[in-house]
C-alpha cells in the first residue's frame, strides 16, 4: 500500500491517494497569497483545515507499507521525498 507524507510545520499529515488535486489547491491558496486548504483524513472523518501561506516549509513522501518478505515483519520503504518551501511549487 502506498501511503502519502505531508509535513507542514513540523507536522506530519498522512493522506490518501490521489493527492494531485490537493497539491493543487495548496499552490492556488499559496499564489493566492494564503489560504485554507482541508487536508483529508486517511481512513475516514471530516480532515483538518491548514492555512497555508507563502514561503511556509513543507515535504511530501511517499512510502509503501507492507510486510518485509524477508522476516514478515511490516515496513515502511521511502519512494519519493519532496523537500521544498511552497512558494517554490
Amino acid at each position: 500500500m502506498i501511503i502519502n507524507r505531508l509535513t507542514v510545520d513540523g507536522k506530519d499529515y498522512f493522506l490518501p491517494e490521489p493527492i494531485t488535486e490537493l497539491r493543487e489547491q495548496i499552490l492556488k491558496a499559496i499564489q493566492n497569497g494564503g489560504g485554507y486548504v482541508n487536508i483529508p483524513p486517511l481512513n475516514s472523518g471530516p480532515g483538518v483545515d491548514i492555512l497555508f501561506s507563502p514561503g511556509m516549509p513543507v515535504v511530501w513522501a511517499q512510502l509503501a507499507m507492507g510486510a518485509d518478505p524477508a522476516d514478515g515483519e511490516p515496513s515502511a520503504t521511502p519512494l519519493e521525498h519532496h523537500d521544498a518551501t511552497l512558494d517554490s511549487l
